[in-house]
């Protein structure tokens, strides 16, 4: 598998995920699990069904938390300098509308643009990867093309 690249914010934030799961998240599956044997036969019990489906939906989701930790490639902020990189926090000047954004470029697992979490693979955040302050650089996006001039650049 290809590695994942991750802030370390979001590693961590992985790491405590899965922790969580393979303790409370566990517990709380196997309680469900007796509970509904207690009911009695399990080839009609729909709780049992339930309940066994949760255990592997938690068991899924342990596996992919695990192959992100296995496969994480943590950018670190002493990568950031005076060019944009994974982890960087640009501010931005659309050229045509004159606004400005302030957006965070991290890996496609973490990214969010809702709350301004930029993916590096996304069309704005794959043409600000490398530029410095003062370029402008234009991406191609789903409402057409766009043009941004990079304004700061900060960890």
């Amino acid at each position: 598998m290809p590695k994942v690249k991750l802030t370390q914010a979001r590693y961590d934030d992985i790491v405590k995920e899965l922790q969580h799961l393979q303790t409370v998240g566990a517990d709380a599956v196997a309680e469900k699990i007796k509970e509904a044997r207690a009911f009695g036969d399990l080839s009609e019990n729909s709780e049992y069904d339930e309940a066994k489906n949760e255990q592997g939906k938690l068991y899924s989701k342990i596996a992919d938390l695990k192959n992100q930790i296995d496969n994480a490639e943590i950018i670190s902020d002493s990568e950031i300098s005076t060019h944009v990189t994974l982890g960087a926090k640009v501010t931005v000047q659309n050229v045509g509308a004159g606004t400005e954004k302030t957006y965070r470029i991290v890996g496609s697992q973490e990214a969010d643009p809702r709350n301004a979490l930029l993916s590096d693979e996304s069309p704005i955040g794959a043409a600000l990867i490398g530029g410095t302050v003062g370029d402008v650089v234009s991406a191609v996006t789903p409402s057409g093309p766009k043009s941004y001039e990079i304004l700061k650049i900060e960890v």
